[in-house]
């Protein structure tokens, strides 16, 4: 039985923490993010939020809302990929075609209050991360209209990261071992 894990959540909420959790108990692991960024190294885009942006609403255009998933179910047929998390999934149209690919799918959602969010990624310091408040607002706006929101609201799982790292990461691991069985 094909089954995927869908990680959902605004940027800097602690998607990648269960992401690490899940990669150590050896299942494969798959950034969305990762799809548009290679995307852009094929168009000769620059790897900027604002280009990296830009190309995702492109992409949309291009291929309609569940353009990223789509992309990425093109490598997951081609891997045989059986089990997996997918970081990152910004729209019910995303889900909608990760559904069409497994048979189970599970919505995870992490949440953090947007100055939680903000101070951790100043402190993370990706090249594509807002530096200012501004460009994070704008960032967070551009999220929402992916449709993230929808798919946070509809989670099966919902994890809250406002507290201590070590707390944060016993409640993922609780959670993924519960989930894969």
């Amino acid at each position: 039985m094909k089954k995927a894990l869908l990680v959902t959540g605004m940027p800097g909420a602690g998607k990648s923490i269960i992401s690490e959790i899940a990669k150590r108990m050896g299942v494969p692991v798959y950034t969305l993010g990762d799809f548009v960024r290679r995307e852009a190294v094929k168009r000769n885009l620059a790897l900027t939020d604002e280009e990296l942006g830009r190309l995702a609403v492109r992409l949309r255009e291009e291929m309609g809302k569940g353009a990223v998933a789509i992309l990425a179910v093109k490598e997951l047929v081609k891997e045989g990929v059986d089990v997996c998390l997918i970081d990152g999934v910004r729209s019910l149209e995303e889900v909608r075609v990760f559904r069409g690919y497994f048979d189970e799918v599970i919505v995870i959602a992490v949440h953090a209050s947007p100055k939680t969010r903000f101070a951790r990624l100043a402190r993370r310091g990706r090249p594509d991360d807002p530096k200012t408040w501004d460009e994070f607002v704008r960032r967070d706006f551009r999220e929402l209209g992916f449709g993230i929101g929808d798919v946070i609201a509809l989670a099966d799982v919902m994890l809250v990261n406002e507290g201590d790292i070590n707390t944060f990461k016993e409640e993922c691991t609780r959670t993924l071992r519960r989930i894969l069985g």
